[in-house]
């Protein structure tokens, strides 16, 4: 009997020390709480004024190998993807997180900015110079920023922010909500009253997921701001 209890505490130990090890800092400290991040966000009146498209240069080839941020993205998510030199999509498959459409022709899908151009104008970056707007619109440094989703999805979503619109697939809502906030922390814009309200309920219900922890680049600023009020 002692030798079966001494088996079983030794077999516990072993659980409790794989369970610690699985929750280690180093683990955890990979991701971060859309709760703190959140909580970080400033709160503003929004800058509609002055708004162009023109004013984010869009698919560059940042890293000079032939592949323009479109490209880039288009096969960072494929499913499975064939890829001639420099740059030619032969083929593959792509999957939309926005409404679960599988395709095999990648002209179906948009790369959508998961924070729109003119809400991150709004947001903060009237005040930011060309290198900094080039560099948020063409942003592989950050999974969430660009995303591939079908081109009916995107244009249905617009210039909307998450309390007036929400992707078809419901499962996915609270991991972009998640990311609406990541994304924004990350390039330090702010949300409006209303915006915050409701992410904070959101996320909330969702139980406040977790991100991948993120860095924040640069945001230059410039001595004068067209449409500035």
């Amino acid at each position: 009997m002692a030798i079966k209890q001494t088996a079983v505490a030794a077999a516990l130990a072993l659980l409790l020390s794989t369970f610690a090890v699985a929750l280690a800092p180093s683990a955890l400290a990979r991701t971060i709480s859309s709760r703190a991040l959140l909580r970080q966000l400033a709160v503003a009146a929004e800058h509609p004024a002055g708004y162009d498209r023109d004013l984010f240069p869009s698919w560059i080839d940042a890293d000079h190998d032939g592949c323009d941020t479109r490209e880039e993205v288009l096969i960072a998510e494929a499913i499975r993807v064939v890829v001639d030199p420099p740059c030619s999509i032969v083929s593959g498959r792509w999957f939309s997180k926005y409404d679960a459409v599988r395709t095999s022709d990648p002209s179906t899908f948009d790369i959508d900015h998961l924070v729109p151009l003119a809400e991150t104008w709004q947001s903060g970056a009237w005040r930011w110079n060309t290198d900094t707007r080039t560099r948020y619109a063409n942003d592989l440094g950050y999974g969430p920023d660009l995303i591939a989703v079908t081109a009916h999805s995107n244009r249905s979503k617009g210039e909307r922010e998450p309390q007036d619109w929400l992707p078809d697939r419901v499962s996915f809502r609270c991991t972009y909500l998640a990311w609406w906030v990541a994304v924004k922390w990350r390039w330090q814009l702010t949300v409006n009253a209303v915006e915050k309200r409701f992410l904070h309920d959101g996320l909330s219900a969702c139980g406040w997921p977790n991100v991948t922890r993120l860095s924040r680049p640069a945001t230059n600023t410039r001595s004068t701001s067209p449409g500035r009020r």
